[in-house]
């Protein structure tokens, strides 16, 4: 939670999140569940409401990506007070294209994250398809991969 009390996903970008585990884990599941319950209630002309992302969902892609992971059990990484990457996991921050969400898996100098990032990305592609995501696996600068990640074609933004 934030100091205003809104629930926050880790988006990978930040601190580790604050509330002891079992407090954290309680909120993510809460968040998730409202989440749900979005899409029962807005996408209404679907057969499988919870299986397409909800328009407000594709309003605010990074958090609803970054909840997804973290609802998950897939780990995020997180910066220190320096701004120094401090733990392995995901990455979630805006894509190239308009609409879309970039997921890149990083971790501190030494720690391996290169090493483990295709099985990870993998990973987070399966959890986010399930949710109604296309997650398309690539190899940007330096080799390193990350998924681009956008709506179904019929839920993207006009």
């Amino acid at each position: 939670m934030t100091a205003a009390g809104a629930f926050d996903a880790a988006t990978g970008d930040g601190p580790a999140p604050a509330a002891p585990d079992g407090r954290r884990a309680a909120e993510v599941r809460v968040a998730f569940e409202g989440l749900m319950q979005i899409r029962r209630l807005t996408n209404t002309e679907t057969d499988d409401p919870e299986a397409v992302p909800a328009a407000w969902e594709v309003n605010q892609a990074v958090r609803s990506v970054a909840l997804a992971l973290e609802a998950a059990g897939i780990a995020p990484s997180a910066v220190d007070e320096a701004g120094a990457r401090a733990a392995t996991g995901y990455r979630v921050g805006p894509g190239e294209r308009p609409g879309t969400v970039r997921v890149e898996w990083l971790g501190p100098p030494g720690s391996g994250a290169a090493q483990e990032e295709q099985e990870a990305l993998t990973g987070c592609a399966a959890e986010l398809g399930r949710l109604g995501w296309t997650a398309l696996l690539y190899r940007g600068p330096r080799r390193r991969r990350f998924l681009e990640v956008e709506p179904p074609a019929a839920g993207r933004p006009r």
